[in-house]
């Protein structure tokens, strides 16, 4: 299985707003282990931007605490899976809980 994940970050952890993060953890994982993860300065936030941008890097899934419906869809035009209700914690965390399968997803944060 080869995985590539983002994971929107703000102050080193997940941000609970997608549109609002710092940096994206681009985390590569092979047979159930993760083998690179590296983080990136997005270009200013222009809504409908990001989701291209993560396509790029050949992301597979995107995994977040908050994310509006509009931004869901267009990762799903890239072929990207949209996880929302994530909690807030570091993006190895949160790959691990993802690649084991424990990790638990709540309520998107964000309403609109």
């Amino acid at each position: 299985m080869k995985k590539i994940l983002a994971f929107p970050l703000a102050n080193g952890v997940l941000c609970s707003h997608f549109g609002h993060c710092e940096k994206f953890a681009i985390v590569e994982v092979e047979d159930k282990n993760i083998v690179n993860i590296k983080e990136l300065t997005p270009p200013e936030h222009v809504p409908g931007l990001y989701p291209k941008w993560v396509a790029s890097f050949g992301v597979t899934d995107v995994i977040a605490g908050g994310m509006g419906q509009r931004a869901i869809d267009l990762f799903k035009e890239q072929g990207i899976n949209a996880f929302v209700g994530a909690p807030i914690k570091t993006a190895e965390e949160l790959a691990k809980e993802f690649i084991d399968g424990s990790l638990e997803l709540g309520a998107n944060y964000c309403d609109h």
